[in-house]
């Protein structure tokens, strides 16, 4: 198989942040244009299906329990995470995944922003990750 390319994250991205939310389980509800066009899937795919539809394997399982630890105590998690596109590549993005409530102050599903990462915080976080993976096994 071959390898995924990346993209030209700062061509794609054109200063628009990718914006999506979903449920309590992880079940997108919404995803903006920007995330349609960088993930290469259209709304109606995205929506109804696990954010993990765009999960890339180089992601460590550990960092996402981190997300879910986090977002599930009421709190923000930011980090850089790498997605896969529908088409096979992938893209780096600096990611604030944040919980959001109903009128009664209740959990009621979460929101993720992403950005472009840095260059030189897609090096480090690799690194990290890739460690994290081979400890996995």
């Amino acid at each position: 198989m071959e390898r995924p390319v990346p993209l030209d994250e700062e061509y794609f991205f054109e200063g628009r942040a990718i914006v999506s939310e979903t449920d309590l389980e992880g079940v997108i509800t919404f995803a903006n244009r920007k995330f349609c066009e960088i993930s290469g899937y259209s709304a109606a795919e995205l929506v109804g299906e696990p954010h993990n539809i765009i999960r890339h394997p180089d992601m460590p399982k550990a960092a996402f329990a981190q997300v879910w630890k986090t977002i599930e105590a009421g709190t923000i998690w930011h980090g850089l995470v790498k997605n896969l596109r529908k088409d096979g590549k992938y893209y780096w993005v600096d990611t604030e995944v944040s919980p959001m409530y109903d009128s009664n102050g209740k959990v009621k599903g979460y929101m993720a922003a992403r950005k472009p990462a840095s260059r030189k915080n897609i090096e480090e976080t690799a690194e990290i990750y890739k460690k994290m993976i081979e400890q996995e096994k």
